[in-house]
């Protein structure tokens, strides 16, 4: 992403619901599959202003990967040094089966080889541990916005859990997540590009309809419906986001 997008979701991270809500069902179903300890690691890729991790950080020991330096400069000032990777090939450099846990929100979108950084992610959990990922979902919401954070694809449900292969891994739960907002997340990107949007697309940075913080009771209401159906083990057939839970086979 772009040094604006950063600043961006720094300054609203923290409170807005889709943002809050997401670390809240990432850290809860971490809790429920495999609950962590003091002395288990985990790395959170991708990891931008670092809040989650941050977060995270409360249960168990935290590492961070970035490789934009607007994100190092933000995690500098969150983690101690040795905390701190910042990816300058595709190899992390860390040893081979020493994480319990691998996050990844919203990151694979961003990558061009996603399989190839799934089985990195194979390579550094020890048997038994987690990976955790969230990533946009629906093709057919595609617009200017994900061109301007730079993805490369949004996923169905079929695609992200091919990336984890039965042989090496247990996928515990895949499942789309913002559900209810769909219809008018559709609505307003068809919306705009009817207008003309695609044409021009969004800078990086610029002020979006959905991250503009809501009115608090409907920032509230909004938080509470995500993290709910985030929890449902019925298989929703559409949904703005998914969230998959895998387990490393041994």
């Amino acid at each position: 992403m772009d040094a604006a997008e950063y600043a961006n979701i720094a300054a609203l991270e923290g409170e807005h619901w889709y943002y809050s809500g997401k670390r809240r069902f990432v850290r809860e179903w971490i809790q429920h599959v495999r609950p962590p300890v003091p002395s288990d690691l985990l790395l959170d890729c991708g990891a931008g202003t670092g809040l989650f991790a941050e977060e995270m950080a409360r249960d168990c020991r935290v590492m961070v990967l970035d490789d934009h330096e607007q994100a190092l400069r933000i995690l500098r000032t969150r983690f101690r040094s040795e905390q701190i990777i910042s990816l300058a090939g595709d190899r992390v450099p860390l040893p081979d089966a020493s994480l319990e846990y691998v996050t990844a929100l919203d990151v694979l979108e961003h990558v061009p080889d996603d399989r190839a950084v799934v089985q990195g992610f194979h390579r550094l959990l020890k048997p038994g541990g987690l990976a955790v990922v969230t990533v946009p979902a629906s093709r057919a919401l595609w617009s200017d916005w994900d061109v301007a954070l730079h993805h490369f694809r949004r996923y169905d449900r079929a695609q992200l859990r091919a990336l984890f292969p039965a042989g090496e891994w247990e996928i515990v739960h895949a499942n789309y997540t913002n559900v209810l907002v769909y219809p008018a997340v559709w609505a307003v990107r068809k919306w705009r590009a009817w207008r003309g949007a695609e044409k021009k697309p969004a800078a990086a940075g610029a002020t979006r309809s959905e991250d503009k913080i809501p009115i608090a009771p409907v920032n509230a209401l909004l938080r509470a419906q995500f993290v709910w159906l985030a929890q449902w083990r019925v298989p929703f057939p559409f949904g703005v986001s998914l969230v998959l839970v895998a387990r490393r086979r041994g």
